[in-house]
């Protein structure tokens, strides 16, 4: 009997060809992303080319029919001009944003975040009520709690003073909101080994948490210093006095029914933004971090 063996060889099958990768549209496509950023780049950059451009030029330049790119004369004198009005102490007024827009960042960073660690982390029957309440302060709108809070602060006596521009404003809802969700994913066994050493609370949260949170810290400051800084209402109304005034107020006053001096406002808003600009150059790369990381690298 003749037996048919099973065939074990393999039909030998041909090497696959190697996928040729198209860099065509890969080129064409980065090309493309380069020229729309550069695009974008620029539509940002011309309000601040416009601002730098007239805070250099006088009045019938800026308002005149023949556009130029650059006056021909810089008007480096306006510098000098809008620090010796008499009118409007605009070098006191970069003073007084300054100490408020400072304090108000170190002040609501240190009240905020314990506030928020304290809701996040210390055991407490009654912390999910607290946590509700400051919740439903963000309901609550700004214009219903104004005259109140300058009657208290009237009665005070911190009109035209630093403790009427910075403390009523210590405390923000959404900032310890933010914080309490941060603390709430950073890692406790760091806070366990921390208390194994000894730590308490104050410790844990001065000596490892802090240290840990210095980007979401920076990002956190970085906005609450450009608010503080862009307030203009509540700074309109307890700085009754020249000497109380702030930068945005200061502003303000170069608009009158009467006169518009256009080559003052446009210096006195170029000056304004620089410490902006400063601010936020120095702590882009906390900033950037703190808003990409939601706890602490492993």
């Amino acid at each position: 009997m003749t037996t048919t063996m099973p065939d074990t060889q393999k039909t030998a099958r041909p090497a696959d060809k190697p996928r040729r990768v198209r860099r065509g549209g890969g080129v064409m496509s980065s090309t493309g992303l380069y020229i729309a950023t550069g695009v974008a780049a620029l539509l940002f950059l011309v309000p601040f080319y416009i601002l730098v451009r007239n805070a250099l030029s006088t009045d019938p330049e800026i308002t005149g029919e023949n556009w130029q790119f650059f006056p021909t004369d810089l008007q480096w004198g306006n510098i000098s001009e809008l620090f010796n009005d008499p009118m409007v102490p605009f070098a006191q007024s970069l003073w007084n944003s300054t100490v408020v827009a400072v304090l108000h960042t170190v002040g609501v960073l240190l009240v905020c975040s314990l506030a928020g660690y304290g809701l996040a982390r210390i055991p407490y029957k009654h912390a999910n009520k607290i946590f509700y309440a400051v919740l439903g302060t963000l309901m609550v709108p700004t214009a219903v709690t104004f005259v109140p809070s300058f009657v208290l602060v009237s009665s005070l006596g911190w009109v035209d003073s630093y403790r009427g521009l910075i403390i009523p404003g210590l405390f923000s809802g959404f900032t310890c909101f933010l914080f309490r969700q941060y603390f709430l994913g950073f890692p406790k066994e760091l806070e366990e080994a921390a208390r194994m050493d000894g730590l308490g609370y104050w410790g844990a949260y001065w000596r490892v948490v802090v240290p840990n949170s210095l980007n979401f810290f920076a990002a956190i400051a970085t906005i609450t210093f450009i608010n503080g800084w862009n307030a203009f209402l509540w700074p309109l109304v307890i700085g009754q006095s020249p000497d109380a005034w702030t930068v945005q107020v200061a502003l303000s006053n170069y608009m009158t029914n009467q006169t518009v001096v256009f080559h003052t406002i446009f210096m006195a808003t170029a000056i304004s933004i620089l410490p902006l600009l400063c601010v936020f150059l120095f702590l882009q790369r906390w900033l950037v971090q703190g808003i990409a990381q939601t706890g602490i690298k492993g």
